[in-house]
């Protein structure tokens, strides 16, 4: 209840203020009007989370997080995941009839099966639990910053280009090139260095304290984004494929790394972040990359919502059967 009490509420008070707002302020049928409040609040919600919102949190969190150990393992497990996902997606393909997987569905799939959302949702739930907290958030900022961010816009995007339907051999590539070279000036990556920089350093008592509760206000600010996306979603097409999909990411992923972190000797609370990092519904950049790369957009939109509502079966899952030492 600890958990899911917030997190529930966050969700569902975003999915509430979507509705309200589609209601009573859907936007014109004219494609040249203006989106409707439904529509625009949840994308300049999300930019100023990116761009400012979810940095300063992470510098805020960070003064707080133990940030001793071997973090450095965090992101290697990160690559071992996205690896994983991308050949069993690649295997899945391969034992199925060849009619059903144009290459845009092929690349949304393994996409997929990939990369998940480990900064709107993945902060939240290690900062929420109370076997994890402020504490270990080291191991989810390592994890996500030079895990899945460096994974969805480095060999997310390189497989997008690789996999999408638009625009000529060289003009995709110069494109994932150009989104690779974004990723070293992307907010979360330069608040992760600001964040280690500051970490040594005494600041005031009150501009410690401001950060550290602003950066819960974003936490919750995080969860209603989370519901207004998912309020948005009405695409339900390819169930069966994105069913496999989110399975791969949300059983196979986070079982193989629990076994491979008990086979090394690691356990207690770094493990338990790192599961469930590795266990987090698919990323919203999927559907970045979908609508950049011309991918197959029903397919991406689908397992998106379908695990995120998945989440909610599959963490007393992880917490039963890994929380212990």
């Amino acid at each position: 209840m600890r958990l899911y009490g917030p997190i529930g509420a966050g969700i569902c008070a975003g999915v509430a203020l979507g509705a309200v707002l589609q209601r009573f302020a859907p936007g014109s049928a004219n494609p040249a009007e203006p989106l409707g409040l439904h529509q625009q609040v949840p994308l300049r919600l999300g930019r100023f989370l990116f761009w400012l919102g979810i940095p300063l949190s992470i510098v805020g969190f960070m003064r707080r997080a133990d940030l001793s150990g071997n973090l450095y393992l965090a992101p290697v497990v990160a690559w071992a995941a996205i690896l994983l996902g991308l050949v069993c997606s690649r295997l899945w393909i391969r034992r199925t009839p060849q009619a059903q997987w144009p290459r845009p569905t092929q690349g949304s799939f393994s996409l997929a099966a990939m990369l998940g959302n480990t900064g709107y949702i993945g902060y939240p739930v290690v900062l929420l639990l109370p076997q994890l907290g402020v504490g270990v958030f080291g191991w989810a900022i390592f994890y996500d910053a030079l895990g899945t961010l460096l994974g969805s816009y480095g060999l997310g995007a390189i497989l997008a280009s690789e996999m999408g339907g638009q625009g000529r051999p060289a003009a995709r590539q110069r494109q994932w090139l150009t989104r690779l070279r974004a990723v070293g000036q992307n907010p979360i990556i330069l608040a992760f260095g600001l964040g280690l920089g500051l970490k040594a350093i005494a600041l005031p008592a009150w501009l410690d304290q401001g950060l550290y509760q602003f950066a819960w206000a974003i936490v919750v600010l995080s969860l209603m984004l989370m519901g207004l996306r998912i309020q948005q979603l009405s695409s339900w097409h390819h169930l069966h494929l994105a069913t496999v999909a989110v399975a791969i990411k949300m059983l196979v992923l986070p079982l193989a790394v629990g076994i491979g972190l008990t086979l090394l000797g690691i356990d207690g609370a770094p493990r338990l972040v790192m599961i469930l990092q590795a266990g987090m519904p698919c990323a919203v950049s999927n559907l970045v990359l979908a609508e950049a790369y011309d991918l197959d957009r029903d397919l991406s939109v689908t397992c998106v919502g379908l695990s995120s509502a998945s989440l909610l079966l599959t963490l007393p899952l992880w917490l039963w059967a890994f929380s212990g030492e």
